[in-house]
């Protein structure tokens, strides 16, 4: 793939999530998605730069905001929507909801709600791939939040210790709910800093800027297939809605508009957008409205019409 089709093919991707989660969004009051959803819009341009660095074998791994990473990786969208929808096809046969979403074909092992959750999974995953002398690369997702945890810390050094083929991907979206990163993070102590005193590569970029994502992101994939050893990448992103569902929260004052003003005009979308029209690239974009508009169409009608799980389904997947 050329420059100039990389260029329209982040276009398409970004445009799609976002159409996705905004269809979301609009449809989301009328009570029949009945899980939380945490929305990606205005974050988009980090899951799209580093999904795109990878193949079809490489997994990824994800938390509580994980549409994007899931439709980035090629998950399927009509069992995303049925998943939402609580459906029988929903990818978790609706039992999980927009915080379980995964997909093993397109390379998305578990997403999962509880903050920190799924990085020392991903590393446990990245060691077997290792002590099978499997060349698969293993990513996580996760928000500054998650490097609050003791987890992370315990998981940056055993990655370390191991010298495991895992690209470590920290979406700073500046807020963990509605505490901004200034009142929960010590200067003297930044991520970055943590990163390094376990002898991890760490390299840090604009998240909305899906150029620079994906090639930090082969930067990092080269250090992991070729030496082996973690890597961490840190991409200062925002979101536009609120923390947990569909909603603008403005009306909070927890953020003042001037700054989200600010990250809306730099969001993902705008970024490419104004790189295309820049380089004078020919995009029908009419083409690509009315073929991601169908996709979206015929997804949510495939999840409405669908059935619900059997009721045998409650203690089908119950352990004691």
């Amino acid at each position: 793939m050329n420059s100039i089709e990389k260029l329209k093919n982040y276009y398409y991707e970004i445009y799609r999530i976002r159409k996705v989660e905004l269809k979301i969004s609009n449809l989301y009051n009328n009570q029949q998605m009945r899980c939380p959803v945490h929305l990606s819009i205005g974050q988009e341009g980090a899951a799209v730069g580093v999904c795109s660095a990878l193949n079809n074998k490489d997994k990824i791994f994800s938390a509580h905001r994980s549409h994007a990473h899931y439709l980035a990786k090629g998950g399927d969208l009509k069992a995303m929507i049925s998943e939402l929808y609580g459906k029988k096809t929903g990818c978790a046969k609706g039992l999980g909801g927009s915080m379980h979403l995964f997909d093993l074909k397109a390379g998305l092992i578990s997403a999962v709600p509880i903050v920190g959750s799924t990085i020392p999974i991903a590393a446990g995953y990245a060691w077997s791939n290792k002590l099978k002398n499997k060349n698969i690369q293993t990513v996580v997702f996760f928000g500054e939040g998650a490097t609050e945890t003791g987890v992370f810390h315990e998981t940056l050094n055993f990655a370390s210790l191991h010298n495991l083929p895992i690209i470590f991907v920290c979406e700073n979206n500046l807020y963990s709910v509605y505490t901004h990163i200034d009142y929960r993070q010590s200067k003297q102590r930044s991520i970055k800093m943590n990163v390094e005193s376990f002898n991890i590569k760490y390299f840090e970029g604009n998240g909305n800027n899906v150029l620079e994502v994906n090639k930090l992101t082969n930067k990092a994939l080269n250090l992991t297939k070729q030496k082996k050893q973690p890597v961490f990448l840190k991409f200062d992103t925002y979101r536009t809605l609120e923390h947990c569902g569909p909603n603008n929260d403005d009306y909070l004052n927890y953020r003042n508009h001037k700054e989200i003003d600010k990250w809306k005009k730099n969001c993902p979308l705008e970024f490419i957008e104004k790189i295309i029209r820049n380089k004078k690239i020919k995009l029908n974009y009419k083409k690509i409205q009315l073929k991601v508009d169908k996709e979206i169409n015929d997804a949510f009608d495939f999840a409405i019409k669908s059935k619900f799980p059997p009721k045998s389904y409650l203690k089908k997947y119950i352990y004691s």
